[in-house]
């Protein structure tokens, strides 16, 4: 997609013109993530107050033994990522596990066939005796028919605290469907971003380079360039917001002044009123608590969990109730 041209039928196309004539205006974070988005989102992941993916690494590498430990079978076992990217924290995993001659295979889901070659031949190349299946589509989709592929324990991954991008409704849903794919020996591991000083959670996403800004913005870019809208990125501020109470940080783009967009693509033109905002992103942070309801919810139970040093991340083991 992000290479051909976007027509007014696309999902792109609607889900832009549903955001922007609702009100409050919002757009969805998924669409940041074109070939820029995913350049930002990797300087994000390195700026050193975005403290996740330091947090998981650390987790991963302090427990990778009992992480494996806990997914071990007496006939092996098929290691199931969704959203696998560039693989650079399941790695230490990987490694740990061919060392110590575990008897399974990997099988990375992601909707990018492109990202997927590359960790195909990376992987190669840094584990050759790796058994790995790369599996091209929709999460669901491709769980669907792993879900009849069931002569020995599934393991699901999600790393990355990505539930934490959806409202606590769709999480449910989102786990849920997961659910619907697993056995009774089956085995769900995920990370889940923790509530903590509600500085160091908007320091995280609110960084003095600009970067996240840029990130957010890359929405507007991307309407511009698919779309053929006239968005004036200067006109419009990054704004991050944090909620203690119900653990949601929340990103925002603010017009800075009265403005009409003209967006072609769509016959649209969209209005903004000095200090108006359009919702981008939400990034929830969880309590054990809330863990515990939302997998009971999904027909999930906690068996175990591992932390970092801080306790600012854990990563859940859930299986079937």
């Amino acid at each position: 997609m992000k290479d051909q041209q976007i027509t007014s039928t696309s999902a792109f196309a609607q889900d832009v013109q549903e955001g922007l004539t609702s009100f409050p205006k919002f757009l969805s974070s998924k669409y940041i993530y074109d070939e820029k988005g995913d350049k930002l989102f990797q300087e994000i992941m390195n700026l050193p107050d975005y403290y996740l993916t330091n947090c998981e690494y650390s987790i991963l590498e302090k427990h990778t033994a009992a992480i494996a430990d806990q997914f071990n079978s007496d006939n092996g076992f098929d290691l199931i990522e969704l959203g696998a990217g560039d693989g650079k924290k399941t790695k230490i995993l990987l490694r740990h596990l061919v060392a110590k001659n575990y008897d399974f295979s990997y099988l990375p889901i992601d909707i990018s066939k492109y990202i997927l070659e590359r960790l195909e031949e990376a992987l190669k190349e840094e584990i050759p005796d790796l058994e790995v299946h790369i599996q091209e589509g929709m999460y669901f989709k491709v769980l669907d028919k792993l879900a009849d592929y069931n002569h020995r324990k599934k393991v699901i991954i999600v790393l990355g605290s990505n539930i934490g991008n959806l409202s606590h409704e769709k999480a449910i849903e989102f786990l849920q469907n997961i659910q619907e794919a697993m056995s009774d020996d089956d085995m769900l591991f995920m990370g889940f971003d923790q509530k903590k000083d509600p500085q160091i959670i908007l320091d995280a996403y609110n960084d003095k380079t600009g970067i996240t800004e840029a990130f957010n913005k890359n929405l507007l870019a991307r309407i511009n360039k698919e779309l053929d809208a006239n968005f004036d990125l200067e006109k419009f501020k990054h704004w991050e917001t944090y909620d203690p109470e119900t653990g949601t940080a929340k990103s925002f783009l603010v017009s800075v002044e009265d403005q009409t967009i003209e967006i072609p693509e769509l016959d649209l033109s969209i209005s903004f009123k000095k200090w108006e905002s359009i919702h981008t992103e939400i990034s929830q942070k969880y309590t054990d608590d809330v863990v515990e309801w939302l997998a009971n919810q999904a027909g999930l139970k906690i068996k175990e969990f591992f932390t970092d040093e801080k306790k600012y991340y854990k990563n859940y083991v859930f299986q079937r109730k």
